[in-house]
């Protein structure tokens, strides 16, 4: 059994790591608010550009957007894959769940012979990849937990110009999508090209009841990079949103796993000063007996 005075130190140092931990979880809990908030703001403008978009489809303006343009019948040949991922750790399984999804998606491009140029945003996504030998074509560091639109337009608009030019074939994105503050499952999205909206597959047209100024082409020429730019923004906004989630539910598991612990400590630290006790007090009665004979 461990002596007293080395068990009061482990209860002090578990106590600190406990405060620490504490203190981190409150932290979290007070950007998962803020983080939150911008989910929730973006959800229903994506929501809204989808069904404008919608209305506004139709297969003879689709052709005269590059940003529509499906891929080739004989499959992909290039693809961007941008893998979001956070700069701090101390958030669970946060980070190898995003990394995980990413090299799933890299094999699969791989075993059908699809050239893949790897976008990274984040600490731990590109510590990862540069470790494993992973060229990466980008690399962010900048963006954060508080990614902006200027942020999203920043990391799209390139990709943008390679798939107008016909250098990409689709554009994806790894991102961690946030359901609730313990449910964040990382999914892939794809950006580019833009999938025609179900709902306006095999109409000739936008909705016969609608005048549309100035047309439905012109509407679509600033609607489509808007679109585009959101649901990067949008990605950016949820992985940050799952983060600050994720690091709280990591930090008070470990808060509560601290206080557990210390509760066994001072139960074993009270059995060793009890034991300790009645050692002494057997030494002290043994003495004076021995002092009577």
């Amino acid at each position: 059994m461990a002596r007293p005075r080395e068990l009061r130190r482990r209860i002090r140092s578990v106590e600190n790591t406990k405060k620490i931990t504490r203190t981190m979880e409150m932290v979290s809990t007070s950007k998962l608010k803020r983080a939150q908030d911008r989910v929730v703001s973006a959800r229903p403008y994506a929501a809204a550009l989808r069904d404008l978009l919608a209305d506004l489809y139709a297969p003879e303006l689709a052709d005269r957007f590059p940003l529509f343009r499906q891929p080739p019948k004989e499959g992909l040949r290039r693809v961007a894959l941008i893998a979001i991922t956070s700069n701090r750790g101390l958030c669970g399984a946060f980070n190898a769940n995003l990394i995980r999804e990413t090299r799933r998606r890299l094999a699969d491009y791989e075993q059908r012979k699809v050239a893949v140029d790897l976008h990274l945003v984040g600490k731990k996504g590109i510590n990862y990849f540069r470790y494993v030998g992973r060229t990466a074509a980008s690399q962010r560091l900048d963006i954060g937990d508080r990614p902006t639109p200027r942020h999203a337009v920043e990391l799209v608009e390139p990709l943008v110009r390679q798939f107008e030019g016909g250098e990409l074939d689709a554009v994806e994105v790894v991102y961690a999508h946030f359901k609730s503050a313990v449910s964040t499952p990382p999914e892939t999205m794809r950006i580019l090209p833009i999938t025609p909206p179900a709902q306006a597959v095999g109409r000739s047209g936008g909705r016969a009841v609608s005048i549309l100024k100035p047309s439905a082409e012109g509407i679509l020429q600033a609607l489509i990079p808007l679109y585009v730019r959101n649901e990067m923004y949008r990605a950016l906004v949820e992985t940050a949103a799952a983060e600050h989630g994720a690091r709280r539910t990591a930090m008070k598991n470990a808060t509560d796993s601290a206080g557990d612990m210390i509760d066994l400590l001072r139960r074993t630290y009270n059995r060793a000063r009890q034991a300790q006790i009645t050692q002494e007090l057997a030494e002290i009665v043994g003495g004076a007996e021995a002092l009577k004979g």
